[in-house]
């Protein structure tokens, strides 16, 4: 088979390091029963490793050039849609699979990280956990804790329904054509029990708290009752001008529900 040379418009690294690829691969534990979705698989690299799972197995690749090396895979249980997947709809896609549980695992595109996996939080479908290789910066973020510089709206957007945490890095040397930063493998579990009592308001609540990240949350929750979100604050031992930034994932959520009742 010829060479397939990466697209840019697809924003195309492919991962070549095999004990890495065997490692993302091993990542989740699946029976015959699971369905694991792979969202570019490429050449296949991954999918090779996926297919030893036994389970159920949907991917979703946007170049048709990789039909050549992904029809090795295909089988009454591994299935490969060549499509845009943000253009998706999983829940139909996958309604007759006869799956257990949901898994995904994906080497994501930098520039659509935030879109696909907001779809992907949003999509009505349960999802146990996700692997996902990002760029390590976006991972940072996701994984953040309070006073961290990359903790902002959307690490607490995540946090909201998903557990996360760093698995390893990934050097760009290991990608070609090699990206110009390094990657991480994070994992994303569901989060088995929520203590956000309105989870609309609260993610309006979290957006509005980091409009202007260098701003005090008084400053940015001007529409908000601030002299009751202060007794909550001073309950929970902060001051009156602190950040949104310095309030940690856990006095986010119970300030957001004190405020809401």
């Amino acid at each position: 088979m010829e060479f397939i040379k990466a697209q840019k418009k697809y924003g195309q690294n492919f991962l070549k390091n095999d004990q890495i690829l065997s490692k993302i691969a091993t990542s989740i534990s699946v029976n015959e029963k699971d369905l694991i979705i792979e969202i570019g698989p490429g050449t296949g690299a991954l999918t090779k490793k996926l297919v030893k799972h036994g389970s159920y197995l949907l991917c979703y690749e946007i170049d048709e050039r990789m039909k050549p090396y992904l029809d090795a895979y295909e089988s009454k249980k591994t299935k490969v849609l060549y499509m845009d997947f943000l253009e998706s709809n999983l829940k139909e896609d996958i309604k007759s699979i006869p799956y257990t549980n949901l898994y995904v695992i994906a080497n994501i595109p930098y520039y659509i990280t935030t879109q696909i996996l907001t779809k992907l939080i949003n999509e009505k479908v349960i999802i146990q956990k996700m692997i996902l290789l990002v760029q390590k910066e976006f991972g940072l973020r996701i994984c953040a804790e309070s006073n961290h510089k990359e903790y902002n709206a959307f690490t607490l957007y995540v946090d909201a329904f998903y557990d996360a945490k760093i698995l390893f890095e990934v050097n760009k040397t290991n990608f070609v054509p090699s990206p110009k930063v390094d990657s991480v493998v994070i994992e994303l579990s569901l989060k088995e029990s929520n203590s956000i009592e309105d989870v609309s308001f609260y993610l309006q609540f979290v957006r509005d708290a980091f409009h202007s990240k260098r701003k005090t949350l008084k400053n940015n929750m001007k529409n908000y009752d601030f002299e009751k979100i202060g007794k909550i604050l001073a309950e929970m031992g902060y001051k009156e001008q602190v950040r949104a930034e310095e309030i940690s994932k856990e006095d986010f959520k119970k300030l957001a529900n004190k405020y809401h009742r």
